[in-house]
């Protein structure tokens, strides 16, 4: 499968408090297939933000190498944009214009047929609402508006910094079925959310950031097949000795009011036959398998982020880079605050 983006060793680093750096993005790399939805998972101020606006030409990387489709991004940005979509952060919107205007203008910019507002319009279920003030919109129309907005293009990759954001249940569900409707017809995406069932529930391939370094890449089974510590839940009677009979096996044993939680089995069977030779028969024998969020919790020490302050000289190119000509929406970006 061909990588639609390729990020190699990216640094990318702020002015902190006296004359300090502030290291956000540290040697980091990403590959993302072709057709993929790709979950980008990381805590507040793991450099998550930081990585896609360096991508997109919204701040300039201290180092590394970044290409879309191929192509040595931001310095051949021209050649891809008009392949790609993306919001990053909070929307930002003009609040007395309808959201019909705002797609429209955005469209007439970026040399897009009119005919497709009321298409994304309809895509992300704003049709009824377009002629609505934006300033009326909750935070969920607002998101909705700026998924729009990314797809007037109809960009072979999309790049949604939490899309979720302000959504109810049925409007996250609604999203998700875009995203699987945006692959099925051959465009890769690339999701930044905090809400970790929803990533594991629709994507294909993760990649965790913590720190600004890399913790885990690959496909989801894969990721949580790593962390499996082979646990089961044991429902059995006499609950002491049969945890006492496993202990003698070798086996880790956690004692609950209602059961037990054995680690380190390898074969199921087995512990059926040791307990039940011994006449303790199994009413319950249940997998514990690691979910995304449990696994995230791990890599990313429970989310506790601290970005580390390092005295060095500015390189001389730092600094911001330019808005790239690409269709993105964008807001403010807590992690480029020093």
């Amino acid at each position: 499968m061909s990588a639609v983006i390729e990020i190699e060793g990216l640094r990318k680093t702020f002015h902190g408090p006296y004359r300090s750096r502030q290291v956000a993005v540290d040697g980091f790399d990403l590959l993302v297939g072709r057709g993929e939805i790709h979950g980008f998972l990381g805590p507040n101020g793991s450099g998550k933000t930081t990585t896609l606006r360096a991508l997109l030409g919204l701040v300039r990387a201290d180092a590394g190498r970044m290409r879309l489709f191929g192509e040595d991004v931001p310095h051949r940005s021209a050649a891809v944009a008009g392949r790609v979509g993306a919001i990053v952060e909070t929307p930002q919107f003009f609040g007395n214009f309808t959201g019909h205007r705002t797609l429209r203008l955005l469209a007439l910019a970026g040399g897009v047929p009119t005919r497709r507002v009321d298409e994304v319009l309809d895509q992300v279920g704003l049709r009824g609402r377009g002629d609505d003030e934006v300033k009326g919109y909750s935070l969920g129309m607002r998101q909705r508006l700026a998924v729009a907005s990314a797809l007037l293009k109809e960009p072979e990759l999309l790049i949604l910094d939490e899309p979720a954001n302000g959504l109810d249940p049925a409007g996250i569900r609604e999203m998700r079925d875009l995203m699987r409707d945006l692959a099925a017809a051959g465009a890769t995406v690339l999701l930044s959310s905090h809400i970790l069932g929803e990533i594991q529930l629709i994507c294909d391939h993760v990649t965790i950031i913590s720190r600004g370094r890399r913790v885990a890449a690959g496909p989801v089974e894969g990721v949580l097949a790593g962390h499996d510590q082979h646990e089961w839940r044991v429902g059995v009677p006499e609950q002491g000795r049969a945890a006492e009979l496993l202990r003698r096996a070798g086996l880790p044993v956690d004692e609950y009011a209602e059961h037990l939680v054995v680690g380190g089995v390898s074969d199921v069977g087995e512990l059926s036959r040791l307990l039940g030779e011994q006449g303790l028969w199994v009413r319950e024998l249940v997998p514990l398998r690691p979910d995304l969020e449990s696994v995230f919790l791990e890599l990313t020490d429970d989310g506790a982020e601290r970005p580390e302050l390092v005295d060095e000289p500015a390189p001389a190119d730092a600094g911001e880079g330019r808005l790239i000509d690409l269709d993105v929406t964008v807001g403010d970006d807590p992690e480029a605050r020093a």
